[in-house]
C-alpha cells in the first residue's frame, strides 16, 4: 500500500536559471497586480508600465516600503487600507520580525501558505539535512511562524520533530532532560538560546558535547565566526544558518559549503542597493537588500520590502548540489545596537565576538551602568570555563577591551549557570543591557 504524501508542495527546485527568469518575469507582474488593489499602493502604482516591469528603472520606479511606514498604520489602517484578503481567504496570521516597534500580524493565505512551505523543506535539503533525522525544536510555537512552519515541514520530508518551544514556554532544564533521554540527532532554535542551553548544561555537568546531536539550524539572527565556532564546539555538532523574514516567507539557507545563504529567487525577488542612493550595487559590494515575494502575496501585498540588512551579492555559491541554481548572499552587518559609553561606541556584535572567541568564556553579560558621581561604568560580567584561573582571565579581559575597544571595563566572576538562570525566560538571551536612567 502507499501512501499518499501529506502534503503535495507546489514548486519543484528550478533546473536552470532561465526557468527561475520566466518565473520572476510572470511574477511580478502578479505581485503589483495584486498589490493594486491595495488602497496603500493604488497610487504609487499608477504609471508604472505593467509591460516593463523586467527593465530595471521601470522597476525602481516603485517606492520602496519602508517598516515605519506600515507601523505608523493602526491596526484598522493596516487591514483596511495595505491587506488585501480577509475572513475565510485567511488561513494564520504572523507576526512580524524584530525586537523594536509595534508588531504587524500579517493575514496569509492559504495559497501564501502553500508557497510559504516551499520555503522551509529547502532548507532541510540545502543543508544536507536527510530524511530520518530526529529534531528538537526550540523556536517559538505560536503566532510566530519559524517554530510551526517548519516542524511542519519535517513532517512532510520524514524528520521527526520534538515539538519543544522556546524556553519561555518549556523551562531549558525540561529542554535538557528531553535532549538527554530522547536523543535527538538535529537541534533547531536561535543561536544565541543554543548557546543558552550548551551553559546551562555545563553548569548542570552535562556533557551536550558528547551527547546524540550532531547537526544544528538556526535562524533569526546575524552568526558571527565566533558564535557558529562556540556553538559547534559546545555542541559537537555541525552548525548551519538559515534566513527568512515574516513578510516573505523562509526564503535562504546555508549549503554544504557554508558561504552564505542561497536564495530561493524563484519564490523571492532580491535586490542589493546603495544604501543612500537606492541604486543597484555592483556584485559583491554592500548593499541594502531589497525584497519582492513573488508567491506569497496574496494576503498582504509587499513589493520592494526594504529587509534592513546589509548583505554582498554573489551570482554563484561554491555548492556542487542542485542549489547552485540560486545566487548567495552574505551579511555583511545587521543593523545592532551598541553602548555609547564615555563617548566610545562599543557594538554589541563586535564584543559578542570578542568575549566568545577566547575559550575561557563560559557566557557573559555586558551593562552599561552610572556610578553615584553621574559617570558611565562599563561593566562586564563573566562565567569563566571550569578550571580557568579568575584572575589571569579578569586581567586579559581588562587589557584586551581597553586595547580592542579603547575603553576600560570592570570585570565580575559569576557562578558557573547564573546567567542562564537569569536568562531562562528570554529566547534570546539579554547580553547587552543598558542600565543608566
Amino acid at each position: 500500500m502507499t501512501l499518499a504524501p501529506i502534503e503535495t508542495l507546489p514548486l519543484a527546485l528550478p533546473r536552470d536559471r532561465r526557468e527561475i527568469e520566466d518565473i520572476q518575469r510572470r511574477q511580478k507582474v502578479k505581485a503589483v497586480e495584486n498589490a493594486k488593489k491595495s488602497a496603500f499602493w493604488k497610487d504609487k502604482l499608477s504609471g508604472i508600465d505593467m509591460n516593463k516591469l523586467d527593465d530595471p528603472e521601470e522597476w525602481q520606479k516603485i517606492p520602496i516600503l519602508e517598516k515605519d511606514v506600515l507601523r505608523q498604520m493602526s491596526a484598522e489602517e493596516f487591514y483596511a487600507d495595505f491587506c488585501i484578503a480577509g475572513g475565510p481567504e485567511i488561513c494564520e496570521f504572523w507576526r512580524s520580525g524584530g525586537a523594536t516597534g509595534k508588531p504587524l500580524f500579517y493575514p496569509k493565505t492559504y495559497e501564501d501558505i502553500r508557497y510559504n512551505m516551499v520555503g522551509f523543506t529547502r532548507t532541510f535539503a540545502c543543508t544536507g539535512t536527510d530524511a530520518g533525522h530526529v529534531a528538537h525544536l526550540s523556536f517559538p510555537l505560536g503566532i510566530h511562524p519559524a517554530g510551526h512552519m517548519w516542524a511542519r515541514a519535517g513532517r512532510i520530508l520524514d524528520i521527526g520533530m520534538v515539538w519543544a518551544g522556546a524556553g519561555a514556554a518549556l523551562p531549558s532544564a525540561t529542554q535538557l532532560e528531553l535532549i538527554r533521554s530522547l536523543k535527538p540527532t538535529l537541534w533547531m532554535g536561535m543561536s544565541s538560546y543554543g548557546l543558552h542551553l550548551a551553559n546551562l548544561a555545563q553548569a548542570e555537568g552535562y556533557d551536550l558535547a558528547g551527547g546524540s546531536v550532531n547537526r544544528i539550524l538556526c535562524t533569526a539572527e546575524p552568526v558571527s565566526r565566533a558564535k557558529r565556532d562556540k556553538l559547534e564546539r559546545e555542541w559537537g555538532a555541525d552548525m548551519f544558518d538559515c534566513f527568512g523574514m515574516t513578510e516573505c516567507s523562509m526564503m535562504g539557507a546555508e549549503s554544504e559549503a557554508r558561504d552564505g545563504f542561497h536564495i530561493w529567487t524563484d519564490l523571492a525577488y532580491i535586490e542589493v542597493v546603495d544604501e543612500e542612493t537606492k541604486k543597484p550595487v555592483a556584485e559583491g559590494e554592500p548593499g541594502l537588500l531589497i525584497v519582492t515575494p513573488l508567491f506569497s502575496n496574496n494576503g498582504a501585498p509587499f513589493l520592494r520590502w526594504n529587509a534592513a540588512d546589509i548583505v554582498t551579492y554573489k551570482s554563484e555559491g561554491a555548492t556542487g548540489s542542485d542549489f547552485a541554481v540560486f545566487p548567495v548572499i552574505e551579511h555583511a552587518h545587521r543593523t545592532a545596537g551598541f553602548f555609547k559609553v564615555r563617548g566610545v561606541n562599543i557594538n554589541h556584535q563586535d564584543l559578542e565576538d570578542f568575549l566568545f572567541e577566547n575559550v575561557a568564556v563560559n557566557d557573559f553579560k555586558a551593562e552599561a551602568l552610572e556610578s553615584q558621581d553621574g559617570n558611565d561604568v562599563f561593566k562586564i560580567s563573566v562565567e569563566a570555563r571550569r578550571g580557568v584561573d579568575e584572575d589571569q582571565l579578569r586581567a586579559t579581559v581588562i587589557e584586551e577591551t581597553k586595547i580592542k575597544f579603547e575603553l576600560t571595563p570592570e570585570v565580575e566572576f559569576l557562578e558557573v549557570g547564573t546567567l542562564a538562570k537569569e536568562f531562562e525566560t528570554s529566547v534570546k538571551a539579554p547580553r547587552f543591557v543598558d542600565r543608566r536612567g
